[in-house]
Formats: C-alpha cells, sequence, structure tokens
C-alpha cells in the first residue's frame, strides 16, 4: 500500500518465477518541481521505481507496524481482508493460487499464507522493496514467492491464478487503466476474481493535507492529467495518475470482467493514524479509499 504521495519480458509459467536482478539501473534524485501533465507507461514505470528504491526503507519504517508482517489492510482506514473477505471465504481460497500485484514486504501477500492458501506469489517494480520482503520472511519465518515485475506487463502465462490483489499496489500509477486490468484478466482463470484498492478518485479534489485546509476542493476532478514530480533535469521521479470512479467502473468492463462490489470504507473509531493526506478529520467526512471487486466470467 503505498499511493500516499499526491495525495501517492516475455510470459513464464508461475513455477518459474523468483527473485530477480534489477530491470535496469535506478539513479534515485529528488524531486525538482511539481507538474499536472500526461506521462506514459514507460515513464510512469520507471519513477515508481527511482521513487520506491529511494523510498522503501523509510516507508517500512514508518507505516510497516501499520501494515503488520502477515496482516492485509486494504488501506489507511484500517479495513482487512479478515474481517472484509473480498477475495472470497476462507473455504474458497485453500488451496488456491494469488497474485498480489504491488506487494512491496508482501505483507498482504504473508498473510494469505497464513490462512491456507496454496500459492501467493508477490511482484513488485522495487528491488529494495522485496528485499525487505526478504527480511520479514526471514523474521517470521513464512516465506513468499517474489518477482521484480510491472503490473502493466505481468509476466505470467494466461489463466495462472485463482485470484489477483493489490492493495495501493500498483493501480494508482498506471496511466492506461484498461491494459493494466485487462492483463490481470488475462492470467486469471475463468471464474477468477480480481481486487485492488486505490485513492478514492474524489480525494483528487483535495489538496493534500490530513488538516481542515484538506477539505475545501481546489481541483477538478475531472482533471485526469498525471501528478508528476519531476527532477532538474524534467525527468519523472514520482507519477501518480487519476481516473475517476466511472473511468475504473468502464476499464473493469472494457477488460472483460463484472464488477461485484465497490467498497468505500468509513473511517472508524480508534483509527486516530494520520497517513499522507488520510486522517481521522478527512476520513470521517470524505472517502479516503475505493476498493474495487470484480470477477472473470466462467467459461459458458
Amino acid at each position: 500500500m503505498g499511493a500516499e504521495r499526491r495525495c501517492v519480458a516475455g510470459r513464464v509459467g508461475c513455477e518459474d518465477v523468483g527473485m530477480t536482478d534489477h530491470l535496469d539501473a535506478v539513479d534515485p534524485s529528488p524531486s525538482a518541481r511539481v507538474a499536472r501533465r500526461a506521462a506514459d507507461a514507460d515513464e510512469s514505470a520507471r519513477a515508481s521505481r527511482v521513487w520506491w528504491e529511494d523510498a522503501a526503507d523509510d516507508y517500512q519504517a514508518e507505516h510497516g507496524g501499520f501494515l503488520g508482517d502477515a496482516a492485509f489492510v486494504w488501506g489507511p482506514e484500517g479495513l482487512d481482508e479478515a474481517r472484509a473477505r473480498l477475495l472470497g471465504e476462507p473455504d474458497e481460497l485453500r488451496g488456491a493460487r494469488v497474485l498480489e500485484v504491488g506487494c512491496g514486504a508482501a505483507q498482504c501477500a504473508r498473510w494469505l499464507r497464513t490462512q491456507g492458501v496454496g500459492e501467493v506469489i508477490g511482484i513488485d517494480v522495487s528491488y529494495r522493496q522485496l528485499q525487505h520482503a526478504r527480511r520479514i520472511d526471514e523474521q517470521t519465518g513464512t516465506g513468499v514467492a517474489v518477482a521484480q515485475a510491472d503490473a502493466q506487463r505481468l509476466p505470467f502465462a494466461d489463466g495462472c491464478f485463482d485470484a489477483v490483489c493489490s492493495a495501493y499496489g500498483g493501480f494508482p500509477f498506471v496511466p492506461d487503466a484498461v491494459a493494466a486490468l485487462t492483463e490481470c484478466a488475462r492470467v486469471l482463470r475463468p471464474g477468477g476474481r480480481l481486487v485492488f484498492s486505490v485513492s478514492h478518485p474524489i480525494r483528487w479534489c483535495f489538496p493534500d493535507d490530513p488538516t481542515d485546509v484538506g477539505l475545501v476542493a481546489r481541483d477538478s476532478y475531472f482533471d485526469r492529467r498525471a501528478y508528476v514530480e519531476e527532477d532538474e533535469a524534467g525527468r519523472a521521479v514520482y507519477v501518480e495518475h487519476h481516473h475517476t470512479l466511472g473511468d475504473w467502473v468502464r476499464s473493469i468492463a472494457a477488460a472483460g470482467l463484472h464488477l461485484r462490489d465497490l467498497v468505500e470504507p468509513e473511517w472508524p473509531e480508534g483509527n486516530e493514524q494520520t497517513w499522507g493526506g488520510w486522517s481521522p478529520l478527512r476520513g470521517r467526512i470524505i472517502p479516503g479509499t475505493a476498493i474495487f471487486v470484480a470477477d472473470r466470467p466462467p467459461m459458458p
């Protein structure tokens, strides 16, 4: 789970995937300016690698306690899969094969392993995040298979998984929602399920401020230009994309998936955490997270 900033090769069989080397060299650079502009798939993927390689240590240090070592939290509100069961009931997942997209340190995937899920694989663009996954594997004794890969180009065979999930892990950072969702649909078996969470699109109207300053709408909900942080040379070092609720619903349909549910978690009593633009003040007034639940239709 990571989108907190703004507000933030060939296919192989599942059995062949493991830890990989860097996709390419990454030179983290501080941001010098902020722009709202277009950013394509390659620029977005590179920027995500740049930022997460540099930010992974601080992110895990700051948020690791909230996320847990083996816990499945869908967003800053604290809704967890143990209660929500958006992926299905335990009996449905026992023996299943599940892919987590944008797994970070694989906290969600590790929790699924503890629930008797047959096989879980996590992917992330950041090698450093996957190193944290290995660290937690060693600390907990629960290992998760991980690979460095881009959510926009999943390195898996067709129909490889029973379920695909992503808790803020990849979809806030993709420019083409249809393409990314089509990739997920491709690797799902008929009858499989996709569940993913993103910043609630309404949050793009407001400043990324957890105080009352962040309660005054400033930007157009319909401004779909990407939020881009650039270095001195004009290269993107952080990119986050905005798609409206309607965009996501249409993209799910265009990918050949059936939308089952749209969950907008309410801010619960007892959660006093401030995380970027999320806070109890804002969370009790405007939604901060949207969770989409979709199924690939079964074979006729």
